[in-house]
């Protein structure tokens, strides 16, 4: 065996099935061996496509990978490893190299900036553990301590191959990979767990606020199970969104802040012990600071952190707080909550000009069990948090991160991973000119996305934050791709009849994707994205 077969055997075992990438000289040799594995390698149009394409089926699959050249693929793939890092998404980066020998004949080679070490310099910053692979003998165990660390940590890793080492011998794998999983401190556990347990029975309106790391710790169903036992309502943050049944009888709704609805803010702020499980308290999470959420009546547990009040314990899983937590004699919640919000009966006018909110209360009757909702940023987020999510883990969007376009490439390492789930995807037409070019991967592997654009000729989230003529764009025509790229099927539509028309059309082109160009008003907006501009127009001096 050789490194790079090893590192694709250890790939294979800890459940990769395909590896998103475009080739490079550097990197060559070991997409032929990818090529002849049981892992399938995706080819997509840009390397920023491949990581947004690989976080996506990070998130949906519990790992995900991209494979890219030396410099020129790598620092493309910086910005969506980025995301993936403060979102905690499990993605491992295989970038190839100049080979060793070479470097000492020939150091100025393409692609190299400063010195070879550069790229895994800059890596650093956003992993949780980067490795240059020099030494076949340390090769394995390099390997192996790097993949365990995107296991545990949830977050991404970097491999360095210099191409004249992908083929030198190394030790086979002895039995899977030596993933230690981390333990709780079995003290610390007790103390905060006994903590906790006082706050909560102790409380008349205790909230449950559920967060983004229920979904990176595979946790849903231990999250439903404390839900049901307790009978406490539930809320998610909008990064968390979708991380239980928005269906589920004691699912209230999104929480964030000021910018959301009023009867679940006043749910959340107002518990005597609200119980955030996994939450990142990102500005966005919490309404660009317009959250009131009081820590003494706060019992906050993250992967290995628990703040409970003004006492904080360490080294501590998220899942073991849970699983305690579940195990209490806590009484069933008497507290009223407001119902979740289901979709209202909606009835279209023909002739009427679509605006945002009306787009999305149609949707929410289009969506059924069997789509998985993709969203960029800006309002095909703010105005898609209301739609009702029908099962776990089947709405994904970079909330916190917020980096423009995402989605198109995101439907492809959804998709890739579950061809049972049909991704509609809500992108911006800015957002949709930085990455859309990924349409044409879709069309390659013959996957059929429902894509709506919503062309609203401009940057319209930074339009109500400040504006100016740089936020406005050059049209174009978006519902024409399918001409371009000879497959699939397009339509722009600028009224309620015209959508319900395109809606049918979408919903039979199941063997291809869709594209609908909706037409907007440059200034049209969901309630939430003109209360987010408010908030953050007043940093702007």
């Amino acid at each position: 065996m050789n490194i790079g077969q090893y590192l694709i055997k250890r790939l294979q075992q800890i459940g990769l099935k395909h590896v998103f990438g475009i080739p490079g000289d550097y990197v060559l040799g070991f997409y032929d061996q990818l090529v002849d594995s049981p892992i399938k390698v995706i080819g997509t149009c840009s390397e920023i496509g491949a990581g947004f394409a690989a976080d996506a089926y990070a998130r949906v699959n519990g790992l995900g990978a991209v494979c890219v050249t030396y410099c020129v693929g790598g620092f493309n793939v910086l910005n969506a490893v980025a995301g993936a890092y403060a979102e905690k998404s499990p993605l491992v980066i295989i970038s190839g190299a100049p080979g060793m020998a070479e470097r000492r004949r020939t150091p100025n080679m393409h692609h190299r900036v400063g010195n070879f070490n550069t790229q895994q310099s800059i890596f650093e910053k956003v992993t949780v553990a980067s490795v240059a692979i020099e030494d076949a003998g340390l090769a394995p165990t390099q390997i192996d301590h790097t993949l365990s660390a995107c296991l545990q940590h949830k977050r991404p890793v970097y491999i360095e191959l210099p191409r004249d080492m992908v083929h030198v011998p190394c030790p086979a794998p002895r039995g899977p990979l030596a993933h230690v999983a981390y333990r709780s401190n079995s003290n610390a556990l007790k103390e905060a767990l006994l903590e906790s347990h006082a706050m909560l029975a102790a409380a008349r309106q205790p909230v449950i606020l559920a967060g983004v790391e229920i979904h990176r710790y595979g946790l849903q169903q231990r999250l439903v199970r404390l839900v049901e036992k307790t009978g406490y309502p539930v809320a998610a943050t909008l990064l968390g969104k979708s991380v239980i049944s928005e269906t589920h009888r004691q699912y209230a709704g999104i929480y964030v802040g000021a910018m959301g609805k009023q009867p679940v803010r006043k749910l959340v702020e107002q518990a005597d012990c609200l119980l955030m499980l996994g939450v990142f308290m990102t500005d966005i999470n919490l309404g660009i600071n317009t959250a009131q959420l009081n820590p003494q009546r706060s019992v906050q547990i993250n992967e290995g952190l628990v703040t409970i009040k003004h006492h904080h314990y360490a080294d501590i899983r998220l899942e073991d707080m849970i699983r305690g937590l579940t195990k209490f004699p806590l009484k069933a919640a008497r507290r009223r909550w407001p119902a979740p919000t289901l979709p209202q009966a909606f009835k279209s006018i023909a002739k009427k000009n679509i605006t945002v909110n009306r787009f999305f209360a149609r949707l929410n009757h289009f969506l059924g069990p069997k789509n998985v909702v993709i969203c960029d940023i800006g309002d095909s987020l703010l105005g898609a948090a209301d739609l009702t999510i029908h099962r776990r883990t089947e709405f994904i969007s970079p909330a916190y991160y917020t980096s423009m376009g995402f989605a198109v490439p995101a439907a492809i390492g959804a998709q890739m991973r579950n061809p049972k789930l049909r991704p509609v995807v809500f992108v911006g037409d800015g957002a949709f000119q930085m990455t859309g070019q990924e349409i044409s991967t879709i069309a390659r592997y013959g996957l059929n996305p429902i894509i709506f654009v919503l062309n609203n000729k401009g940057y319209t989230t930074e339009r109500f934050i400040h504006d100016g003529p740089y936020n406005d764009i050059h049209e174009w025509a978006y519902h024409l791709w399918p001409q371009i790229v000879r497959k699939g099927w397009g339509c722009e539509v600028h009224t309620e009849g015209e959508l319900e028309d395109a809606l049918r059309q979408a919903r039979l082109n199941s063997t291809s994707f869709s594209l609908i160009n909706v037409q907007l008003d440059p200034f049209d907006h969901s309630d939430a994205l003109l209360r987010l501009g408010r908030a953050m127009g007043k940093n702007i001096k």
